[in-house]
């Protein structure tokens, strides 16, 4: 029974040694974050935002709740314009924070940030909760006026854009149907064409099957019908020289006539005789 007593000392004495090295442990980086967060205002005093930021994050290695540093961590960056890495140290600093004035602090900044990042919902998100938090606070009320202006400009931009993807995306649709329906026009003037040329090589040869299926009388009379005609009048060179000859004859036998004609009737002058 004594040594059990004795064992569960020595097991508390264990436990407080240990309670009290972390705590002076705990004191020290306490003291150290101290150290780093004023080695990290004199840096920002001195507009060497880089190297104060590195102090802060010190500082916040050895007190990740401290809000100071987180704080003044955020600002550095911000001064920096790594706007989108200062975001979640106001957000932290937000969260953390025990009084409200550092509370509306870190949510007037956030908004700065987010402004930067053209991100105005959640800008106006931030300043209505530093104004919540210091409703006092003109500089966060006219930044909120501004944030809150920028965002319904942008819903509007937005708006737009989607009214003109959607005016797009139904005059594609309408050239679309057009080029179809300009392809089916065109398909069906070529059907058509095509049904018109195999109607007509129909019907030529449905002609001439026609024409072959005549009456052979009707064939009988092309056929003379294109058979070369005698021409009139036309005489063989025996004919024509019996023809002159014939004339000559004539020609002979008219002037014989007309000469004995002449010669009748002529008066002859006589002599009187008294």
């Amino acid at each position: 029974m004594k040594a059990f007593k004795y064992i569960l000392i020595v097991v508390a004495m264990l436990f407080s040694s240990k309670e009290i090295v972390a705590q002076k442990d705990t004191i020290a980086q306490q003291r150290t974050a101290r150290k780093m967060l004023r080695q990290g205002n004199e840096l920002y005093k001195k507009q060497q935002f880089t190297d104060a930021s590195v102090a802060y994050q010190k500082a916040l290695g050895n007190n990740s709740n401290y809000d100071k540093a987180s704080y003044n961590l955020g600002n550095a960056l911000y001064q920096n314009q790594n706007f989108k890495e200062a975001i979640p140290q106001f957000e932290l600093t937000a969260k953390t924070a025990t009084d409200k004035f550092t509370k509306a602090e870190a949510y007037h900044n956030l908004g700065n940030a987010h402004m930067e990042g053209k991100n105005y919902a959640g800008a106006v998100e931030a300043f209505k909760n530093a104004l919540r938090n210091n409703p006092k606070d003109d500089e966060t009320r006219y930044n909120l006026a501004v944030a809150q202006k920028m965002l319904d400009k942008q819903n509007q931009q937005n708006k737009d854009d989607k009214n003109k993807d959607k005016n797009k995306d139904k005059k594609d649709q309408d050239n679309k149907d057009q080029d179809k329906d300009k392809k089916d026009k065109n398909q069906d003037n070529k059907d058509q064409k095509d049904k018109d040329k195999k109607d007509q090589d129909k019907d030529g040869k449905g002609d001439k099957d026609k024409d072959k299926k005549q009456d052979p009388k009707k064939d009988k009379e092309n056929k003379d019908k294109q058979k070369p005609k005698p021409q009139k009048g036309k005489m063989s060179p025996q004919q024509i020289k019996q023809l002159l000859e014939n004339l000559n004859n004539e020609e002979k036998k008219t002037q014989k006539k007309m000469n004995a004609q002449k010669a009748k009737g002529k008066k002859v002058k006589q002599e009187k005789d008294w």
